[in-house]
């Protein structure tokens, strides 16, 4: 009896110990509801206005697939791989753990776990990492519990979506497009045999880093399934005998814009915070077009290139001081060429490897590629400028400018017919300058392209809504809606004669001149606009009243600070590129003023719809002075100092903008249905150099841009609203033309307000005139003073 008590007791006490285990051990385990409502960090991505992929935010980028989707062999494989006993244990293998104990053993140290999947799914979703014997018996806990709950093929589900692959991809499906580039369903025998390998050591194991072990680790899965009865030995084989093609999914849409799409992030980030924006599968409608963008992107590239190569050459990137810096280099190039092959119009660094006086080309060695620059593409290197000045380059002979080991940037010409095959290439270099660019939809407000610098992955500061630069000549259309919807019109005449501002408080004068410097006598306000007269624009300044002009600024969408003082007339207050394309967007859309509309939905991982965007618009002009204003601007791009955009071959509206001393370029312009604004400048304001004007620097960028986006766009006519009146009028003073009038002009009125005077020889000189201080009735020839704003 005595034997039996002690046996009982034993009994308890090894029950109550393995309950007080059992119980130390489950303590503060998590519950499996998280599994059967599985919602792991998600991609957040943005569209475009049809839906192609613009961007993603992601801590994790995972793509769910259904367990359905998954091929069988892909399973095969993972099984094979990771747990050949997966359909037949209950959470544990007593096998692997065994095997694994012994192999730890044998070699001193931990090479081996024996973790089943279901193991690794109660690590990733419960656990952490330690490497700890109470972490490993709360994981098979875990693991028991989670068989107990769930099914096989949602274990597996859980599992595959959820681990990690290497190169930023987690989950099986986002794995597949990252080194295959095709969905998961497409995979073939080979391919997921390697991608089962990875998930073990997924840097050691990566095909980008290092090859041969990925190989190796493909052909022991490739066993293993071979072992498992899954595939024959002799399929095995074959299948490792295919060549691995590693083909990440590239999305031509992804990163197209990436200014705009930052804008969208910041957005998302305020409003909705980074948990929601970096792990909750947010669906981002956007207003952007991308072939607008990829047109503005080429605009602004090229634009910019074509501004720095008239300033000089710089000199190399660097110089390779020996042979074996040159062959790191070319080490280098060549891996970039692995998964980059040359083609037209991509750019690279390339080494110098001798300079043909005989041919005058220049040989050039990207990695172990070989290639060619011609005197023709090298051309304007001739100009040589290693200063910081924009005018401080001088001509030298192109055989003095390059050596051996020189690394110059280089643009591919045409793509090459084969791998030995001598590269036509154009020699190339940074720009040190900036540029922006902003289109919109006049109509909506819907942002459809936005460049806010030359390189986001070098600067992210966006020059398109963040800068405040000063528009120059650029304003002055502000100034003439105020007056068009005053007392003048297109026929009014003012008087282009000097003028002299006396400043006590400075005790200098300002005397504003013309950008030529000439002065022009009787000038009808069409003429002024075309022609961007300085003086003219002052004058109807001082005739139309600072404050309204403020007033009417306003109310066209400019809200920076805007100076109380006559310079106002020629730009002298920093605006946004944004600022300033929703003006002349105003004036496009017959006076309703949009506003900028990026978003249009928002919606959750689950489709439920978390905001809604429409276009909204205010009236803030009539549509009479719109359109007048739009003919005068016409003006610029036909016979003024905007006409180089007339080689866009359709009705077009813009202005010019140059600063004093030539530290900002400008063009906004709008065609029916689409407007834009371009910058250039450089952010430390220094001027862009002899002749870089609007029309020098930033309108070509505006034109290119304009050519691509409107290239499927019907060419239409601005349309004419009700309430104007069109009249033949003599341009020298404003009048109706008469019998004697030579070159009469159409001219366009508000109903009312066209002159009722016919012109006649006598009236010839006797018009109006708005001045404040007449002086030299010669220009004076002196450089622009601080105040001067040119064009």
């Amino acid at each position: 009896m005595r034997i039996i008590k002690i046996i009982l007791a034993a009994l308890v006490i090894m029950a109550a110990a393995g309950f007080g285990t059992y119980f130390y051990f489950t303590r503060g385990l998590p519950s499996l509801e998280t599994l059967h409502d599985y919602h792991p960090n998600l991609v957040t991505k943005v569209y475009s206005h049809d839906g192609r992929v613009i961007g993603e935010f992601y801590i994790e980028r995972r793509i769910v697939v259904p367990f359905e989707r998954v091929p069988k062999h892909l399973v095969q494989a993972f099984v094979a791989a990771e747990d050949s006993k997966f359909f037949e244990h209950e959470g544990i293998s007593y096998t692997s753990i065994l095997r694994a104990m012994l192999k730890n053993v044998t070699a001193g140290r931990v090479v081996q776990g024996g973790s089943t999947i279901t193991q690794q799914v109660a690590k990733s979703f419960f656990l952490s990492s330690e490497r700890k014997i109470s972490r490993k018996i709360r994981e098979a806990i875990m693991a028991y519990r989670i068989e107990k709950n769930l099914k096989k093929e949602e274990i597996l589900h859980l599992y595959l979506n959820q681990i990690y692959f290497g190169n930023g991809a987690y989950g099986i499906e986002t794995a597949s497009e990252t080194y295959y580039g095709k969905d998961v369903s497409e995979l073939t025998v080979a391919e997921a045999a390697l991608l089962a390998g990875l998930p073990k050591a997924p840097s050691k194991y990566s095909p980008h880093e290092n090859l041969d072990l990925a190989r190796q680790r493909q052909k022991y899965v490739l066993e293993r399934m071979a072992e498992e009865g899954f595939i024959t030995a002799d399929q095995a084989g074959r299948e490792f005998a295919r060549p691995l093609r590693l083909m990440p999914k590239r999305i031509d849409s992804l990163w197209v814009g990436p200014y705009f799409t930052e804008e969208v992030r910041k957005y998302l980030e305020l409003k909705y915070g980074e948990e929601l924006l970096y792990k909750g599968g947010l669906e981002v409608y956007t207003t952007l077009d991308v072939e607008m963008q990829k047109a503005a992107n080429r605009g602004v590239d090229e634009g910019l290139r074509e501004y720095d190569k008239r300033r000089g050459y710089r000199g190399p990137v660097k110089v390779l001081k020996d042979g074996e810096e040159a062959a790191q280099f070319a080490r280098d190039g060549d891996k970039k060429l692995l998964y980059d092959q040359p083609s037209s119009g991509k750019i690279y660094l390339g080494v110098v490897t001798d300079f043909n006086r005989k041919n005058n080309t220049l040989g050039i060695d990207i990695g172990s590629r070989h290639g060619a620059i011609s005197k023709a593409d090298m051309e304007w290197a001739r100009l040589y400028n290693p200063t910081t000045q924009a005018d401080g380059g001088k001509h030298e002979e192109l055989y003095k400018l390059f050596k051996p080991g020189d690394v110059v940037q280089v643009m591919v010409k045409e793509t090459p017919s084969s791998i030995n095959a001598i590269m036509a290439l154009k020699l190339e270099q940074e720009p040190l300058a900036q540029a922006s660019l902003l289109a919109m939809e006049p109509e909506t407000g819907a942002i459809k392209a936005m460049v806010g610098g030359f390189d986001f992955s070098k600067s992210q500061f966006n020059r398109a809504v963040q800068a405040l630069r000063q528009p120059g000549s650029s304003f002055k259309p502000i100034i003439y809606t105020a007056a068009i919807d005053g007392n003048f019109t297109p026929a009014s005449i003012v008087m282009d004669s000097p003028l002299v501002f006396e400043q006590a408080q400075q005790e200098v004068a300002w005397r504003p001149r013309n950008y030529d410097e000439q002065f022009f006598g009787p000038t009808t306000i069409r003429e002024a606009v075309a022609r961007s007269r300085n003086i003219i624009t002052i004058k109807v300044l001082k005739e139309v009243g600072i404050d309204q002009a403020i007033q009417y600024a306003r109310l066209l969408g400019i809200n920076s600070p805007l100076a109380r003082d006559l310079s106002l007339a020629l730009g002298s207050s920093a605006v946004t590129l944004q600022e300033m394309t929703v003006a002349y967007s105003t004036l496009a859309n017959m006076g309703n003023k949009p506003e900028p509309l990026f978003i249009t939905r928002i919606q959750d991982r689950t489709g439920a719809v978390l905001e809604e965007n429409s276009p909204f618009s205010t009236q803030v002009l009539s549509p009479q002075t719109s359109y007048i204003m739009t003919s005068l601007l016409q003006s610029v791009v036909e016979s003024g100092t905007g006409m180089r955009a007339r080689a866009l071959g359709r009705p077009a509206a813009g202005k010019t903008g140059t600063t004093n001393n030539l530290n900002d370029a400008w063009f906004l312009g709008y065609v029916p249905g689409l407007a834009a604004g371009s910058w250039v400048g450089y952010d430390n304001e220094k001027p862009l150099g002899h002749g870089e004007t609007g029309s020098e620097a930033a309108l070509p960028i505006w034109l290119k841009f304009m050519k691509g986006a409107t290239s499927n766009m019907p060419a239409r006519s601005f349309p004419i609203p009700d309430g104007l009146e069109f009249a033949k009028i003599d341009a020298e003073n404003g009048l109706l033309a008469g019998p004697a009038t030579q070159d009469a002009v159409f001219e366009v009125f508000r109903t009312g307000t066209a002159p009722t005077e016919i012109s006649s020889q006598k009236a010839r000189g006797h018009s109006s005139d708005f001045f404040m201080i007449d002086t030299d009735d010669k220009p004076v020839k002196k450089k622009p003073q601080s105040l001067d704003f040119v064009d």
